[in-house]
């Protein structure tokens, strides 16, 4: 499945089910914004399974990356799940913590973001903009797919992960 075929099928389930969410209606202007944004924000590129291996999953787009960060110091991280699903996305997640995750790098649990994520950039979304690309990822299918948990810059890492490298 292409991307393109991924999002329209998103954008229609989402159509068929829009709701009042956060006091944004999820129209179909505000959502092809939200996708429009999704795209160009390359949101693809770390969250879907296969990305950074060049063989994108988009059966499976945005429910997490499969490829993580080693951040030195830090640890390592793998890009969530952004799927409306309950357990393993941000099925419990609010448009407003989405919002503030994106633009802030803070969770609804107060846990900061890896560095990795550039919500310092993202920072400078207009209110609309990032309300839009809320409610679009409100709006995709759930999709069960947990990522490796965090680990400690002391821990062995569950699964593959690119590395920063400091330079000597």
């Amino acid at each position: 499945m292409s991307a393109k075929s991924f999002f329209a099928g998103a954008l229609a389930l989402a159509l068929t089910t829009s709701t009042a969410m956060a006091g944004t209606v999820a129209t179909p202007e505000i959502l092809a914004r939200g996708q429009y944004l999704a795209t160009i924000m390359d949101c693809n590129g770390c969250h879907t399974p296969g990305s950074m291996m060049g063989k994108p999953d988009f059966e499976h787009a945005l429910s997490g990356g499969d490829v993580g960060f080693q951040i030195p110091g830090l640890g390592f991280f793998w890009p969530p799940n952004l799927t409306s699903d309950a357990e393993t996305g941000l099925g419990t997640w609010s448009e407003d913590d989405i919002v503030k995750a994106v633009r802030t790098g803070v969770r609804p649990d107060g846990r900061h973001l890896a560095p990795a994520m550039p919500y310092h950039a993202y920072s400078r979304l207009t209110d609309e903009d990032a309300m839009a690309l809320a409610t679009f990822l409100k709006s995709l299918p759930p999709v069960a797919n947990a990522v490796p948990p965090v680990a400690g810059p002391e821990e062995t890492p569950k699964a593959p992960y690119l590395t920063v490298a400091m330079p000597q």
